[in-house]
């Protein structure tokens, strides 16, 4: 269970989000962060793993879309703080056939967890919550590190900074002004999407997050980008 003590910021902003978070995310996005969400499955089963954590799952959408694409005996877990998401999540995975992702409630910074346990973590737009001024950033990185095996790999996919500046402005303007009001008129929750659209306007360059995972540990560090740039796939080793 989540330690209360522990520095939660953003708790109350992602458990208060969920009756319509699917839907919105589906609606600022265009779409496209199913693609995007597909592009990471892929990369978290291409090493053929055994277990595999979704981490801060949300309402288990990768955790689904591994599930669907992985073979054989594969344990999927997806973990997350906000009951409310898990719920929803439990709900959508059991409609698939196959593989059943088992959902459970935990903190980033104490995962219940031995060492060296999964081949795999993945997390799907919540590195940037994880990581972007975040007090708990280094204490969850080192948890990562520390569950996954030797070899294993961490796979993000997160909001991303294209490199052209006239495609940065247009990413920017688009983020604060559609994604933080659309997000708001069709959830009221004004600060959970100011807070969507500031982090990602601001989010770290693909080398400032190589950095960042280098310096907890890991080693070859490759990036993708999606949509020039606006999004991508970054791998880390173990």
């Amino acid at each position: 269970m989540p330690d209360p003590a522990q520095p939660r910021p953003l708790h109350g902003m992602f458990t208060a989000v969920p009756p319509r978070y699917d839907l919105i995310n589906h609606i600022i996005t265009l779409g496209m962060d199913r693609r995007w969400r597909e592009a990471a499955a892929r990369a978290c089963v291409a090493s053929s793993p055994r277990r595999l954590l979704d981490l801060a799952c949300g309402t288990g959408d990768l955790s689904i879309a591994i599930a669907r694409r992985a073979k054989g005996s594969v344990e999927i877990t997806g973990l997350d703080y906000s009951e409310p998401m898990l719920e929803i999540a439990r709900e959508k995975a059991a409609s698939i056939k196959g593989i059943q992702p088992a959902f459970v409630i935990g903190d980033a910074t104490r995962l219940p967890f031995p060492d060296g346990y999964f081949d795999v973590v993945g997390i799907s737009f919540a590195f940037r919550n994880l990581t972007y001024h975040n007090p708990i950033t280094q204490p969850a990185l080192a948890e990562v590190f520390r569950v996954l095996a030797p070899g294993g790999r961490f796979v993000i996919v997160e909001s991303s900074q294209p490199k052209g500046k006239i495609i940065r402005w247009f990413f920017r303007l688009y983020l604060r002004v559609f994604v933080a009001n659309a997000g708001y008129l069709m959830s009221g929750n004004r600060s959970a999407y100011k807070y969507l659209a500031e982090s990602a306007a601001r989010f770290y360059t693909p080398q400032e997050v190589k950095k960042l995972l280098m310096g907890v540990g890991f080693r070859d560090v490759s990036y993708r980008p999606l949509f020039f740039g606006a999004a991508g796939v970054h791998v880390a080793v173990k």
